[in-house]
């Protein structure tokens, strides 16, 4: 006798072993020839509504975790709300313009933007835009999602590109648009501007430096111990790339600065800096000899430290004793 036989156990018809990747497919086609959808919004119709549209996808290829995971989360809500009593649409639909696309053409289709015509390029784009659409359809019912698949929008129709137009008008109208100065971001590769959500960032390090310019002018009236020796203005910056650009040197009104009589001449710093850049520069042998409020420097030029420029001393309150993190070495920017 089996053992089996003498258990009392419920009877019925499931199979002991799910065997899902043959059974699905033959449960969804079930769903398909049954027009099971069509048939829930049928019975429901004179329910209140509840309509999903879709947040698109881009038609740019296959479904890959992150659209799946998107695509069996939205499915949820809808047969949930279906089920709570409405009459629930899920309208799907897929994004197809754009560099997605584009990029995609140009890598799978061996298209050279710099040979193609636009017109051409664009009917290509179509073209491939409208295969993935069918491939990502079968994809997506694949994971069981119920929605209307035969009737989804796509941003390619000419009656959305219309409506697109008109929104536009509206906008324009109403005074939303307008020419302006603002920066866009660009990509040299690609040839089109770029989101700033498809901007990414790397951290970089970078050499800080200390700039001496010098002075052109004379210093007597505000530190008569200036002699007639040469006198640098110090800057300490983070971005050296900038000195080229430079067209000023900043100092604060109200911060004190001293001037420091070194073997590589008059430095004028901020005076609490001066022995932690003397330090740094390993300057041993100095002397200050004389100190003033940023204020009294205001209009003095200096001459760029690379080009036969003015570099002219300007004030500005954001220039600030500021603390680095992870140190406790305080800096003048």
């Amino acid at each position: 006798m089996e053992y089996k036989d003498t258990l009392n156990l419920p009877k019925t018809k499931f199979k002991m072993k799910a065997n899902l990747a043959q059974e699905e497919p033959k449960l969804l086609e079930f769903w398909e020839e049954q027009k099971t959808y069509k048939k829930i919004l049928e019975k429901k119709r004179n329910l209140e509504k509840y309509i999903l549209h879709d947040g698109p996808p881009y038609a740019n290829g296959n479904i890959h975790i992150g659209t799946a995971y998107n695509k069996i989360l939205k499915d949820i809500i809808p047969k949930y709300k279906s089920m709570k009593g409405y009459n629930s649409h899920y309208v799907p639909g897929w994004d197809t313009h754009g560099l997605p696309i584009e990029f995609q053409v140009t890598k799978n289709m061996k298209v050279d933007l710099s040979e193609v015509d636009p017109v051409e390029l664009r009917k290509k784009c179509t073209e491939y835009a409208k295969h993935y659409i069918n491939v990502q359809r079968e994809e997506f019912k694949r994971l069981g999602v119920m929605a209307e698949w035969e009737n989804p929008y796509l941003t390619l129709n000419p009656a959305y590109e219309a409506e697109q137009i008109e929104i536009f008008k509206k906008m324009f109208s109403k005074g939303y648009i307008y020419k302006g100065l603002k920066p866009v971001y660009w990509c040299a590769n690609c040839e089109t501007a770029l989101a700033a959500a498809e901007i990414e960032y790397h951290d970089k390090e970078s050499s800080s430096i200390y700039v001496k310019f010098l002075i052109k002018d004379s210093l007597a009236e505000i530190l008569p111990d200036s002699k007639s020796e040469e006198n640098y203005a110090v800057i300490w910056t983070t971005t050296p790339w900038t000195i080229p650009g430079n067209m000023a040197v900043a100092l604060n009104p109200e911060i004190e600065y001293s001037l420091v009589k070194t073997e590589k001449g008059n430095l004028l710093l901020a005076s609490t800096l001066v022995e932690k850049v003397m330090k740094e520069i390993e300057i041993v042998d100095y002397k200050v000899v004389g100190k003033a409020k940023g204020k009294l420097f205001e209009g003095l030029k200096c001459k760029h430290p690379i080009f036969n420029r003015d570099s002219l001393i300007i004030l500005g309150d954001h220039v600030l004793f500021t603390l680095l993190p992870d140190t406790d070495r305080r800096i003048m920017r």
